[in-house]
């Protein structure tokens, strides 16, 4: 078992992402095998820019609330308890929504 406490994880700049106060990485790497999880902290007009993983996201809205958009013009505008998975390699981008900032669960998932 591995237990991170408020404040013990890393903190790392993510590229393409605008007014991210912070990024904490729970697990990742050494930890786990697979999966990295982290939770992002956005300020108002915060996001990410148009860009695709090879790995699995999910994304859970933890305070806040964020647009979503794919490449396709999907949108999806997702509040605090929503959460929304994107499939290996689908472009998405996001943009924090009104005048709150946004904290987002934010799990990652190599796919073999």
């Amino acid at each position: 078992m591995k237990v991170v406490k408020i404040g013990e994880g890393s903190f790392y700049d993510a590229p393409g992402h605008s007014n991210c106060s912070c990024m904490n990485k729970l697990f990742a790497g050494q930890d786990t095998k697979r999966t990295t999880i982290a939770v992002s902290h956005f300020l108002p007009d915060g996001g990410a820019t148009m860009s695709s993983s090879p790995k699995e996201r999910v994304y859970v809205v933890l305070a806040g609330r964020i647009q979503v958009n794919g490449a396709n013009g999907e949108e999806h505008i997702l509040e605090a308890r929503h959460m929304i998975y994107i499939a290996p390699n689908e472009e998405r981008s996001f943009k924090v929504l009104g005048s709150e900032p946004a904290s987002i669960l934010v799990i990652l998932t190599n796919v073999d």
